[in-house]
């Protein structure tokens, strides 16, 4: 199973519960299970890192992703399909979507279309909970993935999956 990590794991994990300068371990179990090929995160997520947090979580953030080693580690290296993009937009929000809605979008459809290229071996990772009663631009990645056949799940399913373990060392 290949977990793809959407941008609000590493900002909510970086902020809320695993600091990058308290809980090195986290990080370094991340770039591990990346090297290892375990999980990834797109490009275009990897890219909302660092428009995440505050200026200093931030900067310690951006510094850890950012490095070369630790980037070549858990970036996919792979381009998004725009017909899978397009496809996921059009069933898994709205076919008829205004340039307004698809902006509220962000790159949401991007991380979802790499796990609809292969679903039965990628899940979507997500601090996002389900609100199955929001529509069109509105809806939440697990219930988009629910719609579309992808799987997802949060952080600490991911950890548990993967063996996490505070006091981890490589």
């Amino acid at each position: 199973m290949l977990y793809l990590l959407d941008a609000n794991v590493l900002i909510t994990a970086h902020t809320l519960y695993y600091p990058v300068d308290s809980v090195p371990e986290f990080w370094s179990w991340l770039a591990h299970q990346g090297a290892a090929g375990s999980l990834k995160i797109p490009i275009e997520n990897f890219e909302e890192v660092k428009d995440g947090g505050t200026d200093d979580e931030k900067d310690l953030l951006f510094s850890w992703i950012s490095d070369k080693g630790i980037r070549d580690a858990i970036v996919l290296d792979a381009q998004s399909d725009p017909a899978t993009v397009g496809d996921v937009i059009s069933r898994g929000y709205a076919p008829d979507l205004t340039e307004d809605e698809l902006l509220t979008l962000g790159r949401d459809p991007f991380l979802i279309s790499y796990a609809l290229s292969s679903p039965k071996d990628r899940c979507v990772v997500t601090t996002e909970v389900s609100k199955p009663t929001r529509q069109r631009q509105n809806r939440h990645i697990p219930d988009v993935c629910n719609s579309l056949g992808v799987l997802w799940c949060d952080t600490f399913k991911m950890t548990k999956a993967l063996g996490f373990k505070t006091g981890w060392k490589p």
